[in-house]
């Protein structure tokens, strides 16, 4: 995948390109990261793949609802997953920014941006395998959930590392900490004035 300013690239993606540089994110993920910040995406750019993640991953936990006990209990409806997860993505964008240019950090909104929405693209494909293994072992499909989250930490830990060009993973990881702190108080307060109960706080978890 070249990384051209223009972005033609990352719009004339195929299949096997996007499964590409997913397997690359999962095995070099300071390599992608190099890359997709060298893209110099526009805002325009970002902003329609940042709908685009979020519709995805609504519509995908949306169909899981109502193929489970979910929709049964209160489940999130999709307009309000995605409103829910437009918010939350946005907030981390901002929060990481933030907190990793409080650390001398140097990314701007829209690298931590392009990172963030690759990651919630490589978060729906992840959603749709844990939903298949599921259908045919349940444990497994646990443990393929908590591998994911172990994983999509490191891959989050190296991408916050590059795009702020500190060079030391455990300052990104104290950016994350901070970040995730803002974001769960700040995640209580929403939820609370949406009326959102346990149950469709666990289903976007």
């Amino acid at each position: 995948m070249a990384s051209g300013p223009d972005g033609r690239t990352a719009r004339h993606m195929t299949v096997a390109g996007f499964l590409s540089l997913a397997w690359q994110t999962l095995v070099a993920p300071r390599e992608v990261a190099r890359m997709l910040l060298g893209l110099q995406l526009s805002r325009e750019a970002l902003l329609t793949g940042f709908g685009l993640v979020v519709v995805l991953n609504a519509l995908i936990v949306g169909l899981m609802q109502m193929g489970g006990e979910l929709a049964a209990m209160g489940g999130l409806m999709p307009v309000s997953m995605g409103l829910l997860l437009a918010v939350m993505l946005a907030g981390t964008i901002g929060a990481l920014t933030w907190a990793g240019r409080s650390f001398g950090g140097r990314a701007r909104l829209e690298d931590v941006a392009v990172l963030l929405i690759w990651l919630q693209g490589l978060r729906a494909v992840a959603q749709v395998g844990v939903a298949l293994v599921g259908a045919v072992s349940g444990g497994l499909a646990v443990l393929l959930v908590l591998a994911a989250l172990l994983v999509g930490l490191w891959i989050l830990v190296c991408f916050v590392d590059e795009a702020h060009g500190f060079g030391s993973p455990l300052k990104a990881l104290l950016v994350l900490i901070l970040a995730t702190a803002v974001l769960v108080a700040a995640l209580m307060m929403i939820v609370s004035l949406m009326g959102v109960g346990p149950n469709g706080m666990a289903s976007y978890v």
